[in-house]
C-alpha cells in the first residue's frame, strides 16, 4: 500500500482529548492513527503498516476495504442511501433470505439494526413477548453491549457504568474451564455442577418462569472462553424445562469465524431459538441481526422501527461480504487456517512459561497471560506489555478477559498461509521482549 493521507496523529490525539468521550480509550500508550487499510494490512497516519490480527474486534471479516464490497456500497450509494424500515427494499429481503440459508435449524426471519448492542436488546424484547415473562439468565464473563440492558447482561464490573440497574437479570457461572468454577482440573463431572448452578439461579433468583437464558456461544470480552462438550445442550434444555427461550449471541464467532460451521453453537449441535448477529456480518458496515423461527416473530405485537435498520448501503455490503464468503467457503478456510494458527500459539506457550493456556475455535484464538502457570495468577502486566510489543513488530492483537490477562486474536477470514506464518513469526519476536 502507499500512502495517500497526510494525517497528523499529534493533531487527531490533541482533538481526542479535547473533543470526544474519554470513557473509550484507544489502545497503547501511544495510540495508533489509522489511514488506510487494504486486506489485512493497515497504514498509520505516520505511513507505517501493520498486520492486522484482530480486525476491528473480528469485524472486518473479509478484510480491509474488500474490493467487491467496496464497489457495491458505492454502486448502492448512488442509487439509493436511505430509507428506514418504514419501506422495503429488494437488498434488505434479499439478505433476509441468505441468513435463512446459512442459519442453524428453522430459524428464517430476521430484524435487521446497527450494531451488535441493538441486535441483543431486540432478542431481550422479543424473548420476553413470546414467553409474558421478564426475568432473563446470562452467564458470569460475559458481555452484551453498552446499552442500559446490555450493561446489565454483562458480568464484568469494569464495563458496568456505576448508575445502571435493572432488576430480573442474574448471572450464572460461566463454563471457563481454566479457570473452572467447580474444580481442577476441569473434567466431565463439572457439567452437573455447572447443570446444578445453572438450575439453582433459576430457582433462587428468579421467579422460576424466566423469558429466556442469554449466552456468547464462544465469550468474547471475557478472553474467548470456550464452553465444555455438552454445556449449551444442558443449558438450552434446562432453560426450555422451565418455559423459556435460548437466546445464542453470535455476534463474534459467527459466519464461519470458529471454522467448519457457519455459527459456533452448530459446533455443539443445538438450534438456538433466537439468535444475534453483527460485526463480521458486513464486513465493518453498521448492521445488527436478531433472527429467529417465524412463530416467535410473531409475538412481538407493538409498533416498532429502526430508522437506520437494514438500510440500502449496509444491506449492499452485507450481501456484498456474504457473496464472498460463501464462494470463499470461509468456515473451511478459517479450520484450516485456525489449525496453522493454534499450531504455532502452542508452539510459544511450550516456550514461554507466562503463557497459561492456548484456546479458542477457528480463527477466534486467545492466550491466557499468566505469573506462573502453577498458580494461574493472572498478569495483566504481561498482557499488555505483549500487546505494546507486539505493536513494535507492526503486528496489532486484541486484549480481554476480567483482568485484562487475555490476548484475543482474529484475524480477516480470508487470511492466508504465508500471513499467518508472518504473524507467528512477530509474535515470537514479541514474546521473547516480555519478562
Amino acid at each position: 500500500m502507499t500512502k495517500t493521507l497526510t494525517t497528523d496523529p499529534q493533531s487527531v490525539l490533541a482533538g481526542y482529548q479535547r473533543h470526544l468521550f474519554q470513557c473509550a480509550p484507544p489502545l497503547y500508550k501511544e495510540p495508533l492513527v489509522l489511514t488506510e487499510g487494504r486486506g489485512i494490512w493497515v497504514t498509520d497516519a505516520k505511513g507505517d503498516q501493520y498486520l492486522d490480527f484482530f480486525a476491528g474486534i473480528l469485524t472486518t471479516s473479509v478484510g480491509h476495504c474488500h474490493p467487491e464490497v467496496t464497489q457495491r456500497v458505492a454502486e448502492q450509494m448512488a442509487v439509493l442511501g436511505h430509507t428506514s424500515t418504514l419501506y422495503l427494499t429488494e437488498h434488505q429481503v434479499e439478505m433476509a433470505q441468505r441468513l435463512a440459508a446459512i442459519a442453524p435449524g428453522r430459524l428464517d426471519t430476521t430484524f435487521f439494526t446497527n450494531s451488535g448492542t441493538e441486535a441483543v436488546e431486540t432478542a431481550i424484547m422479543l424473548a420476553c413477548q413470546a414467553t409474558d415473562r421478564t426475568e432473563i439468565i446470562a452467564l458470569r464473563h460475559a458481555y452484551s453491549g453498552r446499552s442500559v440492558l446490555a450493561t446489565n447482561m454483562t458480568a464484568h464490573a469494569a464495563w458496568r457504568p456505576l448508575a445502571a440497574s435493572i432488576p430480573g437479570i442474574v448471572h450464572a457461572r460461566s463454563p471457563y474451564p481454566y479457570r473452572c468454577p467447580v474444580k481442577t482440573p476441569c473434567d466431565s463431572g463439572c457439567l452437573d455442577a455447572l447443570a446444578r448452578d445453572l438450575e439453582e439461579a433459576i430457582q433462587t433468583c428468579t421467579s422460576g418462569k424466566p423469558a429466556a437464558f442469554f449466552a456468547e456461544t464462544i465469550q468474547g470480552v471475557g478472553g474467548y472462553i470456550v464452553p465444555p462438550e455438552g454445556y449449551f445442550a444442558m443449558a438450552a434444555d434446562m432453560i426450555r424445562s422451565y418455559g423459556g427461550l435460548f437466546i445464542a449471541d453470535e455476534v463474534q464467532a459467527g459466519f464461519g469465524r470458529t471454522g467448519s460451521r457457519w455459527f459456533g453453537i452448530e459446533h455443539w449441535n443445538v438450534e438456538p431459538d433466537i439468535m444475534v448477529m453483527a460485526k463480521g456480518i458486513a464486513n465493518g458496515f453498521p448492521v445488527g441481526a436478531t433472527t429467529t423461527r417465524r412463530d416467535i416473530a410473531e409475538h412481538w405485537k407493538a409498533k416498532t422501527i429502526s430508522t437506520f435498520g437494514g438500510n440500502p448501503v449496509s444491506m449492499a455490503a452485507a450481501i456484498a461480504t456474504n457473496e464472498v464468503m460463501v464462494r470463499e467457503d470461509v468456515p473451511t478456510r478459517a479450520a484450516v487456517r485456525g489449525a496453522q494458527l493454534r499450531k504455532g500459539l502452542d508452539t510459544l506457550a511450550h516456550e514461554f512459561p507466562w503463557i497459561g493456556e492456548v484456546r479458542g475455535m477457528g480463527l477466534m484464538q486467545a492466550l491466557e497471560i499468566v505469573e506462573d502457570r502453577s498458580s494461574k495468577t493472572p498478569s495483566s502486566a504481561k498482557a499488555k506489555a505483549l500487546l505494546e510489543a507486539a505493536k513494535q513488530e507492526h503486528l496489532l492483537i486484541g486484549i480481554g478477559g476480567l483482568h485484562d490477562q487475555v490476548i484475543r486474536i482474529g484475524p480477516s477470514l480470508l487470511v492466508t498461509e504465508e500471513e499467518v506464518d508472518d504473524a507467528l513469526s512477530r509474535l515470537r519476536r514479541a514474546c521473547s521482549t516480555v519478562t
